[in-house]
């Protein structure tokens, strides 16, 4: 089978095409995680801290802590990540404080955002940029 030089370039610019919808679709996929995570309820801001390094040399292994007090459940999204959803933490009523630390990975600079969800039923969040110099996800 002998390919033209038309063809190669229309399947180079289909494989152009191919590489951005994951980027433009993660938008709709970290609101869709967050939403499933809120059951559809808006969260508001202030109540949950998330510490997180500016930048992080490596996006294998980022450390994060975050804490919200009162919360009965945290959950973690990576906005660029191929999946969004992080990590979830879930309190008890023994628990002596509602916060975490952990590594998570990145596959390049983007937001982390923690939603928290309030003993009230109520939905906190907060968001902040890591730059990462390597990626951790195959980037």
């Amino acid at each position: 089978m002998k390919i033209t030089r038309r063809e190669t370039l229309m399947l180079a610019m289909g494989a152009a095409a191919a590489a951005m919808i994951p980027s433009a679709a993660s938008g709709a996929a970290i609101d869709d995680a967050i939403a499933l995570f809120t059951g559809g309820a808006t969260p508001g801001e202030g109540g949950v801290t998330l510490v997180a390094p500016e930048i992080a040399e490596n996006g294998n292994t980022v450390p994060i802590e975050v804490s919200a007090p009162g919360a009965v459940a945290i959950a973690v999204f990576a906005q660029k990540n191929p999946l969004p959803d992080v990590a979830s933490f879930k309190f008890g009523p023994l628990a002596g404080a509602q916060r975490a630390a952990t590594r998570i990975r990145l596959s390049g600079t983007q937001d982390i955002v923690v939603v928290a969800q309030m003993a009230d039923g109520s939905f906190v969040q907060t968001s902040q940029e890591v730059k990462v110099t390597i990626g951790g996800c195959g980037g």
